[in-house]
């Protein structure tokens, strides 16, 4: 007797379904494993979410550069107006409702009385910081300091807070490439997201656009435009990394400050306000990054090149000359622009470093005193030469019969936070000026000082102060003490053919 169809169909699939269910019931070591990491992932994003924040901030705006820019002229008319409107609508509203939240960042507590650590781009130029904690609460913040060199800033909440979840950190120089990275923060406002990848490669430098501190680590953890400031931990929820660039969007390839250095600049920051670096005022090569120094110097297979050495830096001091090469400072060798940079800006200011250097084919030592290093923009050596130093031939030695014209004694101003020079064909060379312009070089500019707070740079070269004429550096110093008895004052500078003007304001000294 044949069993009706329904029941042989069903007596088949139990027949075939009895094996995977006895399989599905026994113990599979790799999927165990596999939950395991899962659960690792999990506890790592809650622990380390809980100390990250995000950063929202107000920009400032000025629109009278916007107003007084040449474009503006080309308008036709009635757009122009149209414009202008616009402008004079925006500068209303600002009025009434105060600064509009437009930036959005990531950052990390620091300390539990409100320190918080994030990228120095995320709050650049903020007129108005708010801070959003993991559960909900959000505080008004004030910028303790920033360093652009190393894209490196700290804020603090205000309102007294205690009490907030700090994050660890971890010693970035023994991570690892291949290790887990998980990256967290807000990427296009989508708050707390949790990204994992791995540790693609260490030490990556050259990235930047004159950025003095780079030591990135690469991860493929996906990285976007809010994630900066955010954290970069290991599987122990630890920190090793402050997400901070990215090599195109979603292509997988971004950047990391490494903790260690995140933190030192931090505990500068948070001590002192800023963190101070020391240099020696010259511009370098790494030999091997140059075919023809390579040609050059055969016998030298690796350092650093000195390719120009600015007049008031603290290697004109010493017998440093352009086309020495570095091999090590203190004893500890140096390969690349990085690790000399590494090696010189960490040093104490007036102490006496040993530099190992190869000249003609000769080795020496030089001793040079480093000295406290101008901020970004007033660095003058950020301004090249405008015709690099030839290096088909070794330059001659110098005529040993007389010693070379002193050069011209750099005026220092305190009042204005700048030192300047009177123009001569090197410094015109050095910034790219017709050595028959009227007026004195800026070499030296303190940003948040004086004329250096107000956009003055190194090579800018002033002509006017208060409306006398500065075709020379004495003429420069009587016009500005007559102008410090005023309690304001105008000041006219040229930059790349182009001529600016700032008032200061400050309190008159007594005449």
């Amino acid at each position: 007797m044949r069993a009706p169809r329904p029941l042989l169909i069903l007596a088949l699939f139990a027949a075939h379904s009895l094996p995977f269910v006895h399989a599905a019931d026994k113990p599979n070591s790799a999927l165990a494993l596999a939950r395991q990491l899962n659960d690792v992932f999990i506890e790592v994003a809650e622990r380390a979410s809980a100390s990250t924040v995000v950063v929202k901030v107000a920009q400032k705006s000025d629109d009278t550069a916007v107003r007084n820019h040449s474009y503006l002229e080309k308008m036709p008319e009635e757009w122009r107006r149209e414009f202008e409107q616009y402008l004079d609508r925006e500068k209303q509203r600002r009025e009434k409702f105060g600064p509009q939240f437009n930036g959005e960042g990531s950052g990390i507590i620091l300390r539990e009385d409100g320190f918080i650590l994030t990228n120095n781009h995320v709050v650049e130029d903020a007129e108005r910081i708010r801070v959003k904690l993991h559960d909900g609460r959000e505080y008004d913040a004030e910028v303790r300091g920033t360093d652009p060199d190393s894209d490196i800033a700290v804020l603090h909440l205000k309102g007294g807070v205690k009490g907030l979840p700090t994050a660890r950190f971890a010693d970035s120089s023994r991570v690892r490439v291949g290790e887990f990275a998980i990256a967290i923060g807000a990427p296009y406002e989508l708050e707390y997201s949790v990204t994992f990848g791995h540790i693609s490669a260490k030490g990556r430098a050259g990235l930047s656009n004159g950025m003095m501190d780079e030591d990135f680590l690469q991860t493929d953890a996906n990285i976007n435009p809010g994630n900066s400031g955010g954290p970069l931990v290991n599987l122990d929820g630890d920190v090793v990394g402050v997400n901070s660039m990215i090599r195109g969007v979603g292509t997988g390839i971004c950047f990391a400050i490494p903790s260690n250095l995140a933190r030192e600049i931090a505990d500068g920051l948070i001590r002192d306000g800023r963190f101070r670096r020391t240099w020696l005022g010259v511009n370098i090569e790494a030999i091997t990054d140059n075919e023809q120094l390579q040609a050059l110097m055969p016998t030298v297979k690796s350092g650093v090149v000195i390719t120009h050495i600015l007049p008031d830096g603290p290697a004109a001091k010493s017998r440093l000359k352009v086309h020495d090469v570095v091999t090590a400072v203190d004893g500890r060798a140096v390969a690349s622009v990085q690790q000399l940079r590494n090696a010189v800006t960490r040093k104490r200011a007036g102490a006496e470093v040993v530099l190992d250097v190869t000249r003609d084919g000769a080795l020496m030592k030089i001793k040079v005193q480093p000295d406290w290093m101008p901020d970004p923009d007033a660095r003058v050596a950020a301004a090249r030469p405008k015709k690099a130093p030839s290096v088909e031939s070794t330059p001659p030695a110098p005529a040993p019969v007389a010693a070379p014209a002193a050069a011209p004694t750099p005026v220092s101003t305190q009042g204005l936070g700048v030192t300047v020079r009177p123009i001569n064909p090197e410094l015109a060379q050095t910034f790219g000026l017709d050595a028959d312009h009227n007026g004195v070089i800026v070499t030296v500019a303190e940003r948040g000082n004086g004329l250096g707070g107000e956009g003055v740079r190194a090579g800018d070269l002033i002509y006017e102060i208060d409306g006398l004429a500065v075709k020379s550096a004495s003429q420069f110093d009587d016009a500005l003490k007559k102008a410090m008895v005023k309690a304001e004052f105008l000041v006219r500078y040229e930059r790349a053919g182009e001529k600016s003007e700032v008032t200061i304001r400050h309190t008159a000294a007594a005449p």
